[in-house]
């Protein structure tokens, strides 16, 4: 059976990539893009990606900023890095003036301005963010010539879930863990499909009712808010605390006849590592947490 024109011509380009490709062909969202054996000069469009080349062992030229900075758990190891806009609008003009060898995103934030970038610099994207985070962190691994650093972090990362899970186990801490999240214009109820849902699924703490469902969350209402009732309620506020609904929120009679307020079980996290970090580095300041709140019990 004969294969299609497109897949033949697709073939072909992948060899004609690789035999002139002098560094090493990564494939990623957008395709296949050649990248240099030896990354010097790295530039990343969001905070996974931050996050992810940090913990690999090397520090971008260029960073993409959130509202408030850089994410505020990476301060000190941030020192130096040029911010070259936000994540919403990287700044083509300052990313160009780095001369980057390599530049790392994704698809979903950034796949419109992809030829914009790669005409810039080698250009690997991954799909989507979040959830996948252990896929990203592999993928920039690849792109960065670092899979043993890779390997490392998440055998580390591993050990440390199981050890989470046996200190539960014995201290017979079986709790729901409810998660809310205040950002401007809008308060979530955060279900599964998120980069904090992938944790808790980790560490094997299950969520409420209302909260163990497929998808990245529930817009809430201030009627809604006995559906953020849980064992435990975690709650954060992105960016500065007086642009969002927070306190309303917090002030409610539906908020303060939450079980998990009355019996004060509700703790305030940052919002950084919890929902922003996006990575590895993140996930181990979130592990800290818990074991920190959970040997206590």
């Amino acid at each position: 059976m004969k294969k299609p024109f497109a897949l033949v011509a697709l073939s072909l380009l992948s060899i004609a990539q690789a035999q002139t490709c002098s560094g090493r062909l990564i494939q990623h969202a957008m395709g296949e893009t050649c990248v240099p054996q030896s990354v010097k000069r790295l530039v990343v469009l969001d905070t996974g990606e931050l996050d992810s080349a940090l913990a690999l062992g090397i520090k971008p030229v260029g960073a993409v900023q959130a509202v408030g900075g850089f994410p505020s758990y990476l301060k000190d190891r941030t020192d130096g890095i040029v911010a070259v806009g936000t994540i919403a609008e990287p700044n083509l003009e300052k990313i160009l003036a780095l001369k980057p060898d390599l530049i790392l995103s994704s698809k979903l934030r950034h796949g419109a301005i992809y030829n914009q970038l790669s005409r810039i610099a080698p250009t690997v994207m991954a799909e989507t963010v979040g959830v996948v985070w252990k896929d990203n962190l592999k993928l920039n691994a690849q792109a960065l010539g670092k899979m043993k650093q890779y390997q490392l972090l998440m055998n580390k990362y591993n050990q440390r879930i199981l050890q989470i899970q046996s200190q539960l186990k014995k201290a017979r801490v079986q709790t729901t863990i409810s998660i809310v999240r205040f950002v401007p214009g809008q308060t979530r109820i955060m279900l599964k499909d998120n980069f904090i849902g992938t944790i808790l699924s980790d560490v094997k703490l299950p969520r409420p009712k209302s909260q163990n469902k497929a998808g990245f969350m529930d817009v809430a209402t201030p009627e809604s808010i006995p559906l953020m009732d849980g064992q435990y309620l975690f709650y954060s506020a992105y960016g500065p605390q007086e642009a969002t609904s927070m306190k309303d929120y917090l002030q409610s009679p539906l908020w303060k006849n939450l079980s998990a307020v009355k019996n004060g079980r509700v703790r305030e996290v940052n919002d950084d590592h919890w929902f922003l970090g996006i990575g590895i580095l993140a996930a181990n300041k979130v592990l800290d947490d818990l074991n920190r709140i959970f040997d206590s019990k």
